[in-house]
């Protein structure tokens, strides 16, 4: 059965039927709790539980921690985004851990940047060492995944399109909202993996919805690929990749040949000129929302909710 873990600035918590019930534990990481789940399940069995809804809760995956995120991993972003599913290559980048944030907490949109987007993605919680050339297989996938998180991506378009790189554009503070719960998993609610839909709305509408069954490189194929050159642990997270229903997509197949064509200053001029009148991009005020989930509901990550802000 599997386990909601929260966090506040001063404690962790096990979700139950009747609410929030505090763990006796000293552990300030999510490394550290994840090394006494015995302390978990006295909490599940014992605790004296409070509302959640009094708890002003934390990204359950603490920061320092490794960030490792996949890169066009679902078949209906990679053709929204003019590439083709089938030979699209498993992808990988960085982004830093302080850019982990609340489930609840404001989105700010550094003054520079005028083109902010979003991504709802399964977030993979590590629960023990992935040294680089382990052997990931479906039978011990359980063994380095303890749990999945609802996480959300954010991008500056702006900044990650010219440089062709990620790591700036995906790494401001509050760019990736982590939470509500870390969910914990046995091997065989893992296997429900392939179940899960993402969802994620703005000011009500829903912009994204898709089930895994969409994903390309699922967990074990994407491990096995990590593990020949990046070591993992405990508490580290691992994002997977978002659907169709961002505000980017590629422009018309005439326009970007005509567009290869250009200076790349003008190109990108150019095509700033037409993102700017999107008006799908996030706004000062605008309210993300982004949840996953089964759809009998037996596994359910939760649903958080954060307000973009500008800053000042």
């Amino acid at each position: 059965m599997s386990t909601s873990i929260l966090r506040t600035a001063d404690a962790w918590w096990v979700q139950t039927p009747a609410g929030a019930a505090r763990i006796d534990i000293t552990a300030t990481t999510t490394r550290e709790l994840l090394a006494d789940r015995e302390a978990i399940a006295a909490a599940a069995s014992g605790a004296e539980p409070v509302a959640v809804q009094s708890l002003s809760l934390l990204s359950p995956v603490t920061a320092p921690c490794r960030v490792v995120a996949q890169m066009t991993n679902f078949a209906s972003h990679v053709k929204d985004s003019g590439m083709d599913p089938e030979t699209v290559p498993l992808t990988f980048f960085r982004k830093a851990s302080g850019s982990i944030s609340g489930p609840h907490d404001d989105v700010i949109r550094p003054a520079h940047v005028q083109l902010l987007d979003y991504e709802v993605e399964i977030g993979l919680v590590f629960g023990r060492e992935m040294p680089v050339g382990a052997d990931v297989s479906a039978e011990n996938l359980a063994d380095y995944v303890a749990g999945l998180v609802v996480t959300n991506d954010i991008s500056a378009r702006d900044v990650q399109l010219p440089k062709t790189q990620f790591y700036e554009a995906k790494s401001y503070p509050t760019f990736t909202p982590v939470g509500p719960a870390l969910v914990l998993l046995d091997a065989d609610e893992l296997k429900r993996f392939g179940d899960l839909r993402l969802r994620l709305w703005v000011n009500g509408q829903l912009r994204q919805d898709m089930t895994v069954a969409d994903m390309i490189y699922r967990p074990v194929e994407t491990l096995r690929a990590l593990t020949r050159f990046q070591r993992m642990d405990a508490g580290d997270l691992l994002l997977t990749g978002t659907p169709i229903g961002t505000a980017l997509s590629a422009p018309p197949k005439p326009v970007e040949i005509i567009g290869s064509l250009l200076p790349p200053k003008v190109k990108w001029k150019m095509f700033f000129q037409g993102q700017a009148k999107n008006p799908k991009y996030l706004k000062d005020g605008d309210v993300v929302e982004a949840a996953i989930g089964t759809d009998d509901g037996a596994l359910d990550l939760g649903r958080q909710r954060t307000v973009v802000r500008y800053a000042r």
